[in-house]
């Protein structure tokens, strides 16, 4: 799964890397320890305009009652998100790419778990294929946008430090994503593939990532030891 991860800059940095049109959101803070039902940047389409917008993290249907919900899905698995209720609808008409400058999981060692932190080797942010949901809240009438990050079988880096990971898209790839107009399943699941793993780079961290209250520049440092702090 992917339970952590970083957006370490602004909204104007996202926009650009992205080649986003429009920016529809106020500023978030910066996060080093982004954590499931924060308010997340990510990038959609509408009537072809690429879009920067603000979303909450952990997808709540349409048709939830209740939007704790969302706490349940903040991964949407690659083999199966075609089938789940949950995620079909939104895989059918509402997809989105989630900028993360990198993310973080957790390898089991005989003496705990271990964070690593997970990133591109040429430093620039990775596109998380996501999907987006908007639902109504009953009481007040009130939308929100909320998103999920879709999870499939690691590359050979992460292999060896967890079983699963953000299916990452190449950037030739993004605009096929985000058109709405795609709606083959076949087509998209063939998008879901992650990339090599010489294009990514990762080194273990601290496990002050491990508190959602520790939210720092130093969650991403290199733990320079290797071992597990208490």
């Amino acid at each position: 799964m992917c339970g952590r991860f970083v957006q370490g800059h602004d909204s104007a940095f996202y926009a650009d890397a992205f080649q986003v049109e429009t920016i529809r959101t106020d500023e978030l803070p910066v996060s080093y320890n982004v954590a499931p039902t924060d308010v997340v940047y990510a990038v959609a389409e509408h009537d072809g305009e690429r879009i920067l917008s603000s979303f909450r993290w952990g997808l709540i249907p349409w048709w939830a009652k209740d939007k704790k919900i969302g706490a349940r899905n903040i991964n949407a698995r690659a083999e199966t998100v075609a089938e789940k209720p949950v995620f079909r609808d939104s895989l059918a008409k509402r997809r989105c790419l989630i900028p993360a400058d990198g993310f973080y999981e957790w390898q089991r060692l005989p003496k705990g778990k271990l964070p690593h932190y997970i990133y591109a080797a040429d430093h620039k942010p990775l596109a998380f294929a996501g999907l987006w949901s908007s639902w109504k809240e009953p009481e007040t009438g009130d939308r929100v946008l909320s998103c999920t990050i879709i999870t499939g079988e690691p590359d050979e880096l992460v292999a060896g430090i967890h079983d699963r990971m953000p299916v990452i898209l190449d950037r030739d790839n993004w605009s096929l994503w985000l058109d709405r107009s795609v709606t083959d399943r076949e087509q998209l699941a063939s998008l879901l593939a992650n990339l090599t793993h010489d294009r990514l780079a990762e080194h273990p961290v601290s496990t002050l990532v491990n508190s959602v209250a520790n939210n720092l520049p130093e969650c991403v440092q290199p733990l320079e030891t290797g071992a597990i702090e208490q």
